[in-house]
């Protein structure tokens, strides 16, 4: 078996990651010291915003009245799908509980976390989806308090779409804030808002590696970088449709990766031809920003079998991974690494990126070999709890004492030692 190669990537996106770490590690280590000033010098700066940073109900309200209803009905349509996914999920999660050993038991429970940092993108795209992803599913889970942030526009603030599905998600304190001041503002709990113990959703690469340098002092989702998406395609595939479901993932920026895995030649010539129309058809500034994805990072790799193109899929591990090829079923059964499955011409990414249910807070750059996207188990502990009686805890107590010294830990145990020794305290602590 062999795979060729119709096109290779010219660039990879960690190569060209930049040097931002050092820039980041400046600008959160200049608002942990100088608090909500320092926070907003930077969105003076940065977001060139003037207003008010924390929302206020009368703008929310307006942002209410501004929208058209067609508009504000999408939004709840996409809620709805999006919630009632994440309520699925969350009827999975159940406490558990065993009898280790007669009069020795042994449980898990589920607790969400506190509080919570949502972060939606508005750089050139207002990514209202974003909103309803992070806040929405962060609620269903339970979460305490929910801040959101997003660059404000000047002289608007945050746009009244974004403004909308925030409130209608549940944020309890939104923040005209973006890039690393938003992210340090719901870390450190500045403008009022609670220290997040968790900071979801995607941003560019400055909000990435804010969320990456934060990781310990608070949770966060995953480490992203640029968002990729990987398409299988077999000669019952039409090659227009493949050529766009590729160009729609690519004019997410320049440096977004697109992949075509196939076993049909002909078909990897002909989605070829038609990518440059796909382009050429797409306005400023997706056009240019789908052409650069496409000339430097994208790959077309033709395989001799469906098992080898499900093996370099897997090698891949795409954020997004379409299929679209005969037996549904074999891949659904077969495929391993991804961060969301779409199969059949008749769904699209573009369906999971905006409304269709599962989150589109996914792994990047080969995550989805180690870790699934995001979801209400992100936003939950699971924590473990022990009890026993006396005569339960007596061999759990002898094993662990002996284990201790043969550590080297004698604290250890001597403490299970005391679980030995007849006392009606403990007997009557543990019946209590």
């Amino acid at each position: 078996m062999a795979i060729t190669y119709l096109k290779r990537a010219a660039r990879s996106p960690e190569a060209d990651a930049g040097e931002t770490k050092a820039r980041v590690e400046t600008m959160l280590a200049e608002i942990d010291a100088g608090g909500e000033d320092v926070a907003l010098r930077f969105a003076r700066q940065f977001d060139r915003w003037e207003g008010d940073i924390v929302v206020s109900r009368d703008a929310i309200d307006r942002a209410h009245e501004e929208l058209d209803p067609q508009l504000k009905a999408d939004i709840a349509f996409a809620h709805d799908n999006i919630r009632r996914f994440a309520e699925a999920q969350l009827a999975t999660i159940q406490p558990a509980e065993i009898e280790v050993q007669p009069g020795f038991r042994a449980g898990q429970k589920h607790i969400p976390v506190s509080s919570a940092g949502c972060y939606v993108p508005g750089g050139r795209y207002s990514h209202v989806a974003s909103a309803i992803m992070t806040i929405t599913t962060a609620k269903v889970a339970g979460v305490g308090h929910i801040t959101a942030c997003s660059p404000p526009r000047p002289d608007i603030g945050i746009p009244p779409a974004i403004l909308y599905a925030m409130d209608l998600c549940g944020a309890d304190t939104i923040l005209n804030l973006g890039g690393v001041q938003g992210i340090a503002a719901m870390a450190f709990g500045l403008f009022g808002a609670r220290p997040a113990d968790i900071l979801v959703g995607p941003g560019n690469q400055y909000v990435a590696e804010a969320k990456r340098l934060l990781f310990g002092r608070v949770g966060i989702d995953m480490f992203a970088g640029p968002t990729d998406s990987l398409v299988i395609a077999d000669r019952t595939a039409d090659p227009h449709t493949v050529a766009w479901d590729l160009v729609s993932q690519a004019e997410h920026g320049a440096n977004s990766p697109v992949w075509l895995i196939t076993d049909d030649r002909a078909l990897a010539d002909a989605v070829i031809a038609h990518i440059p129309d796909c382009i050429a058809a797409l306005p400023e500034p997706n056009g240019p920003a789908a052409e650069a994805a496409w000339r430097d990072y994208a790959e077309i790799i033709v395989c001799d079998s469906r098992e080898e193109m499900a093996e370099t899929s897997d090698r891949y591990a795409p954020e997004h991974l379409h299929v679209q090829a005969a037996d549904l079923d074999w891949w659904l059964g077969r495929l391993r690494n991804y961060g969301s499955l779409f199969l059949g011409a008749e769904t699209t990414v573009s369906f999971g990126d905006k409304c269709a249910g599962p989150n589109h807070v996914l792994p990047t750059s080969g995550a989805a070999r180690y870790t699934g996207g995001l979801s209400v188990h992100k936003f939950m502990k699971t924590v473990t709890w022990q009890r026993a009686t006396a005569d339960g805890a007596r061999p759990v107590a002898e094993a662990t004492a002996r284990i201790s010294r043969l550590e080297g830990m004698e604290g250890h145990a001597r403490a299970a030692d005391l679980r030995l020794t007849p006392d009606p305290k403990w007997a009557r602590t543990a019946a209590e």
